[in-house]
């Protein structure tokens, strides 16, 4: 199983995917008009929640709501990706690619690569919209790598996670068990306040999940005002190491399954 078949495989997939996704309305449009929604509707809904005192940020309401909605468009990339998964095996045609296929592996690189395009895509298109909504980028230079390096990072490990357990179910009623996780890691961070604002069983719950470290981040990223930048990348590769065993152990499901 040679490095050339994996990218063969990983390219033909890949290639496969990102074509029926930006072919297919049904697909493209969900997946924009969702971080679309939320950044419409709390950018100007909740910009009066940047007075209450103790609401300490170094750029405007704007670019809060901007930063929970890059982590989100970038970890439903991946997660729709997984959809993706389930719908081939569904359909048949994973199996059958699980069969002409040298490298198997390069199947987890495929839908890596359509992963990042549906994330990428939507970033661009939710960027243009905040930054004429009046987002406010403070980061300069490493930070913007750091910013989207990140969002990068989220969106591979919400891809493994979701490949994950659509190897393992092979059906379309997957879609809840894949989805819900990344919405409970979401939105039990410090979305709409900082974290010092919180109380009660949410603070609670925002203290213990690692994604409240990567959101202070990339706020911080925003606001030209880097912070916890390590520990949110360790956090973030630990999710990966994790979900990348979670993947694999799809893939051999899946074989076995084949």
């Amino acid at each position: 199983m040679s490095r050339g078949s994996f990218l063969s495989a990983a390219r033909a997939l890949g290639w496969r995917n990102v074509h029926n996704w930006l072919t297919n309305p049904a697909l493209i449009v969900p997946s924009i008009l969702f971080p679309m929604f939320f950044f419409t509707a709390f950018a100007g809904g909740l910009s009066r929640v940047s007075s209450i005192p103790g609401f300490e940020y170094g750029a405007n309401y704007t670019t809060w709501v901007y930063g929970f909605v890059l982590l989100q468009a970038s970890t439903f990339g991946g997660i729709f990706t997984g959809f993706s998964v389930a719908r081939d095996f569904e359909s048949g045609f994973a199996r059958r690619l699980m069969l002409g296929a040298t490298h198997r592996s390069g199947l987890l690189g495929g839908y890596w690569i359509s992963a990042l395009v549906r994330s990428a895509t939507t970033v661009v298109v939710v960027t243009v919209v905040a930054l004429i909504a009046g987002l406010q980028v403070k980061a300069r230079g490493i930070d913007l790598v750091g910013l989207y390096t990140l969002a990068l990072l989220m969106n591979t490990f919400a891809m493994l996670f979701g490949t994950g357990v659509a190897m393992r179910l092979r059906t379309m009623q997957a879609g809840p068990l894949i989805q819900t996780p990344a919405f409970l890691l979401l939105f039990l961070a410090p979305v709409w306040l900082p974290y010092d604002l919180l109380t009660g069983w949410v603070k609670a719950a925002a203290a213990v999940n690692p994604v409240t470290l990567v959101m202070e981040s990339v706020r911080g990223f925003l606001a030209g005002d880097p912070t916890k930048v390590l520990p949110a990348f360790l956090v973030v590769v630990l999710l990966i190491s994790v979900s990348l065993l979670w993947a694999y152990g799809g893939l051999r499901s899946a074989e076995r399954a084949a």
